[in-house]
């Protein structure tokens, strides 16, 4: 079997990751099976797409979508210097609460400062990577994991706080109770180097079983 990708790109790196990910781990072919094909689902980079993943922090994926749809007809939104420049009223009219615009603040402010370069959050290794998005305020480890998988196609990410995958792998591994993150890390341990493909399975695995979306983006 040829190396999978460096990155999930399209679907055809997905599917070389997951084809490498079921021979890990043999039990996954019946959870692919169920969940029928798993596309790639990609964001936009840098600025636009951390905050469109902040958007949709703690809320169903209707009230997110319908938030996101008020807050990118801004003029100004989605690009970091001119956000500085819209005032909170207009942002929280559109239903971001305060932390998220004092978040999305932050992280604009970062760009504009020079501590934050979302080019080299791309080249870094996914431990490194985290480290550095997790320091910004208001930026914690699910935000962070959905970034990286989600808008540079990091292969070797899996969100074990996400309430959605966890309730997916207790389904399909058969496990007494939901695991929470700390009880999850173990497991998807063992899919490495793989986890951004076993995370996009199990996604689609839960939308499989309960006929609707885990998440939106």
């Amino acid at each position: 079997m040829s190396p999978a990708p460096a990155q999930l790109l399209t679907d055809a790196d997905l599917e070389a990751h997951l084809r490498a990910l079921v021979s890990l781990d043999p039990r996954l072919a019946t959870v692919w099976e169920r969940a029928g094909p798993v596309k790639v689902r990609r964001n936009a980079r840098g600025f636009a797409g951390l905050a469109k993943i902040i958007c949709g922090q703690q809320l169903s994926v209707a009230s997110a979508n319908a938030i996101w749809a008020r807050f990118e007809a801004l003029d100004g939104a989605l690009d970091a210097e001119r956000y500085l420049g819209l005032d909170e009223p207009l942002i929280r009219a559109t239903g971001f609460s305060r932390g998220k615009h004092e978040t999305l603040r932050g992280i604009a402010a970062a760009l504009a400062n020079g501590a934050l370069d979302f080019e080299m959050v791309s080249a870094l290794p996914g431990s490194e990577a985290l480290k550095l998005l997790t320091g910004l305020k208001g930026v914690g480890p699910w935000t962070a994991e959905i970034y990286l998988l989600f808008c540079e196609g990091h292969p070797d990410v899996f969100p074990n706080g996400d309430l959605a995958l966890q309730k997916a792998v207790a389904d399909a591994l058969g496990l007494p109770e939901r695991p929470d993150s700390r009880g999850l890390t173990p497991i998807t341990a063992a899919w490495s180097p793989h986890r951004g493909a076993a995370a996009l399975l199990f996604w689609r695995y839960y939308a499989a079983l309960r006929d609707r979306e885990g998440i939106v983006l």
